[in-house]
């Protein structure tokens, strides 16, 4: 052993040494001694159990069968409560524990139906499974056991007795079922008392509508032939009225019509003058801005134009003027820039043929030896020319001396061993000699 732990839906229980009495861990861990301590677990799920009350006599001694949903679980958040439920069940399983609320329960619920009559548990559920609730949590709570919820499912009649009814034999209905019967039979007869007592209260209703209808007709028949008439006399003299204020607008607009003619004439007459004075303003407009168009279209332009070119002529003027000196200073300066290189240009020749000439009188064969040293690298490159753009070479060789890479090598090296005696014979320079005297010095 060591630690032990459990979920939240479990509680441990630890006894023996170092313990006064038992300890409850309800979802945690805790160290137990092996051999010393005991260890023991308790469920604290929640159970459901389905109580069956089968034909139970009620006060009124009528049997009914019920059915009841209970949720049971062991209370895990009081030290009584678990004290009582791990002195009675601790060891058993759940399905024990299940068989003990459930025959507790079965019992009270019992007792409950034998206390109410079969009206009062069918009709107020509410109340059997609130006074069920009650007496079963308080009954197991001493168990350690905490009722959470019961719920009435279902309440039925199931005995069915045989009767006789003359030379027939036949079965009696259950006493809900008569219940049932009796309640629809009172609640057709309401209705069909309430329709009869609706269709005599609609009769009444719509012959007095009927009536209402027919005398606001008649009433507005008669306030329509009233209007009718009104109408007629006030259109009469309203035709009167209008026929005499026409005969006046007529003779008032034929007046109207001639006095408008005339000012309409003396307008004609006001409005040629003003369009004539118009006119004349504008052709004296017209005369104006001819005299700006020809102006701005040809004098602005032609004295435009004589500037411009006037600028243009002044401009080239000293362009050129300016082209002329500028290239007579280049000229000049050129010149005298050639004539300084060329000065300089002589006096360094004229300084390096003198060094020369100081050189070859001094070294004279020495200096004629530099000068072919400093011509066998360009001779040997000259040489090895020819190879060096060969892109195919095919030797053959006896077995004796190099091969490949090294013959060519040996063969330019060969060339260059004769050289001095070439350049002996064509000079008649001795490059060893003069080579080896010039060691000496």
């Amino acid at each position: 052993m060591g630690f032990e732990t459990c979920g939240p839906n479990e509680v441990m229980v630890v006894s023996g040494c170092c313990h006064s009495g038992s300890t409850f861990i309800p979802g945690g861990r805790v160290f137990v001694w092996p051999v010393i301590q005991k260890l023991q677990k308790l469920s604290l799920n929640t159970m459901t159990l389905q109580i069956e009350s089968p034909n139970v006599y009620t006060q009124l001694g009528v049997a009914v069968s019920v059915t009841g949903i209970a949720q049971v679980k062991i209370q895990g958040s009081s030290k009584e409560m678990l004290e009582s439920a791990c002195e009675l069940f601790l060891g058993k399983t759940n399905h024990d524990i299940e068989r003990v609320a459930l025959e507790t329960l079965e019992g009270h619920q019992r007792a409950i139906m034998g206390n109410m009559t079969v009206e009062e548990i069918y009709k107020d559920r509410k109340k059997f499974s609130k006074a069920v609730f009650e007496v079963a949590s308080s009954d197991l709570v001493n168990m350690g056991i905490c009722v959470v919820s019961y719920t009435l499912k279902d309440i039925r009649d199931d005995k069915i007795e045989p009767y006789q009814v003359g030379n027939t034999s036949t079965e009696s209905h259950g006493y809900l079922k008569y219940l049932g019967m009796a309640q629809t039979a009172t609640v057709k007869r309401d209705a069909r008392m309430g329709e009869a007592e609706a269709r005599m209260e609609a009769g009444i209703r719509e012959a007095n509508a009927e009536e209402k209808r027919l005398a606001a007709r008649y009433s507005t028949d008669i306030d329509i032939a009233k209007s009718q008439r009104d109408f007629e006399l006030k259109k009469a003299a309203y035709d009167m009225e209008i026929q005499t204020k026409k005969a006046q607008s007529d003779l008032a607009y034929d007046l109207q019509a001639a006095k408008t003619k005339q000012a309409i004439k003396e307008e004609d007459m006001q409005v040629k003058v003003i369009e004539r004075t118009q006119q004349i303003q504008l052709q004296e407009q017209e005369i104006t801005r001819r005299e700006r168009e020809l102006e701005a279209t040809v004098r602005k332009p032609a004295d435009a134009e004589k500037y411009r070119l006037e600028k243009i002529a002044e401009a080239n003027r000293t362009r050129v003027i300016l082209e002329a000196e500028a290239e007579a200073e280049s000229i000049k300066v050129k010149g005298e820039a050639e004539a300084f290189a060329v000065e300089a240009k002589a006096k360094a020749e004229a300084e390096q043929m003198a060094k020369k000439a100081d050189a070859w009188k001094d070294y004279q064969d020495a200096a004629m030896v530099d000068m072919i040293l400093e011509t066998l690298p360009k001779i040997a490159a000259e040489i090895s020319a020819p190879l060096c753009q060969t892109s195919k070479i095919t030797m053959v060789s006896s077995g004796k001396g190099d091969v490949g890479a090294a013959k060519l090598s040996g063969e330019v090296l060969t060339l260059m061993e004769k050289m001095p005696h070439v350049v002996e014979n064509l000079t008649g320079i001795n490059i060893t000699k003069n080579i080896k005297a010039a060691t000496r010095r």
